[in-house]
């Protein structure tokens, strides 16, 4: 497999997808896999699909990248089987969700990236769906999906904008606390707290945390850990505790 897995498109101050295009570039190589990728925009809310599509190519225009996006053709699927790379943008995980799997995306997707071996790549609430659910994201059900599961192209959780704050004057649960609350419900998974301006890569049976901060990680039974860019996490592709 060849996946990166983003935790947001941008921090404050920064251009839409600025520290993760140099990887998004290496991730898919050749040219002719850059010019062929499509984009699932299906997390867009407010704002239209093709804006969507327009705004990641504008961004990923001087890597060479050209995205198309995956309602512009005949059929989803086909748009799906057609590219030699998928990108799934941000945006509401519950309404991706739902669209991927009214579309009959999910098991297309899955096939194509773990046994075809394209290039996936998911921001935010795509990184989400790259878990085995979506039972980790923050956002609002806005809609109902046919169900949590999703593409699992990794056997763990991920939480993308992952926050250690616990705001002044807020009497409510900190990140760290929901997601206690999730693996207490879910005891053999991970989860890993994915903070801004990381990702991780996936290539083959290795896995890399990218960027300037750890990664904060989560398992029943375990005390959450703080995991640095360079440390061995090939653990979270078998599932076994380490």
């Amino acid at each position: 497999m060849k996946l990166l897995l983003i935790s947001n498109s941008a921090s404050p101050g920064e251009s839409y997808l600025e520290k993760a295009k140099a990887d998004l570039s290496k991730l898919l190589g050749a040219q002719d896999v850059k010019q062929n990728v499509v984009l699932i925009p299906y997390a867009a809310v407010t704002y239209s699909f093709d804006e969507y599509v327009s705004k990641v190519n504008k961004a990923l225009e001087s890597e060479g990248i050209r995205v198309y996006g995956v309602h512009e053709g005949k059929s989803p699927i086909e748009a799906v089987l057609g590219a030699s790379a998928i990108f799934v943008g941000g945006g509401n995980t519950w309404q991706l969700t739902r669209m991927m799997q009214e579309q009959g995306l999910m098991e297309v997707i899955r096939k194509r990236v773990k046994e075809e071996g394209i290039p996936y790549a998911g921001w935010s609430a795509g990184s989400n769906v790259a878990c085995p659910t979506l039972s980790t994201t923050n956002d609002m059900p806005i809609t109902e999906p046919q169900s949590f599961h999703t593409l699992r192209l990794v056997p763990f959780q991920i939480n993308p904008h992952y926050l250690d704050a616990h705001p002044s004057n807020h009497g409510g649960e900190t990140r760290e606390m929901r997601i206690q609350e999730y693996i207490i419900s879910n005891p053999d998974i991970y989860v890993a707290g994915l903070r801004e301006g990381t990702r991780l890569l996936v290539q083959d049976e290795k896995i890399e945390l990218l960027g300037d901060k750890p990664m904060r990680l989560f398992k029943n039974g375990e005390e959450p850990r703080e995991i640095n860019p360079g440390e061995d996490l090939s653990f979270l592709l078998s599932g076994a505790s380490k």
